[in-house]
């Protein structure tokens, strides 16, 4: 399996962009086989010393953030957290944002489990989780999406990354998206 890690934020058009024009090709071709998948929401959010965060592109990327932590934790197949990020972050590339609550029902997703998350408190812990693993980057992220194959940034060469996966791949079993791009 190849390690593929995410870091973005919601709100971010070049992460919705990266998401939804570039990213959902692992699951429209047969790299999922090799692909371990992991998003990581948190991108340039700071802390500040008192706890609270600054979002970027504010408080609604912030819920939102929390939310999308919330979705990876509720469905931890990526298949299905994946679709409804997906979903929510194609929603912002039509400044539809507001309305990701749809994302549930379109995606036949019972809404309890994030809402839980959400106002429990999880998603708060989540999202620190991601805050601290984040700052761990080495080197350190620059600028969102943070795109990252087998503990290798791709830098400004991310929309590329279908290459790097093949590259990467081990195994004997090579999937057609590779034959093709070799």
């Amino acid at each position: 399996m190849v390690n593929l890690s995410v870091y973005y934020e919601s709100l971010c058009p070049y992460c919705a962009n990266f998401m939804v024009n570039h990213l959902v090709k692992i699951f429209q071709t047969d790299l999922i086989n090799i692909v371990n998948l992991r998003l990581i929401p948190w991108g340039n959010t700071q802390v500040r010393p008192n706890d609270t965060w600054i979002c970027q592109h504010g408080v609604d990327e912030c819920r939102l953030d929390v939310i999308e932590a919330c979705a990876i934790n509720s469905w931890p197949r990526v298949e299905k957290h994946f679709k409804f990020i997906y979903c929510v972050e194609r929603l912002h590339l039509m400044d539809r944002h507001k309305e990701w609550r749809s994302c549930l029902g379109a995606n036949n997703l019972d809404p309890t489990p994030i809402n839980n998350c959400y106002n429990n408190g999880l998603g708060f812990e989540l999202e620190k989780g991601y805050a601290y693993e984040t700052t761990q980057l080495n080197p350190r992220h620059r600028f969102v999406p943070w795109v990252v194959v087998n503990n290798s940034p791709l830098q400004e060469d991310f929309q590329n990354f279908i290459g790097y996966i093949c590259r990467a791949y081990k195994g004997n079993k090579v999937p057609k998206a590779c034959a093709q791009s070799l």
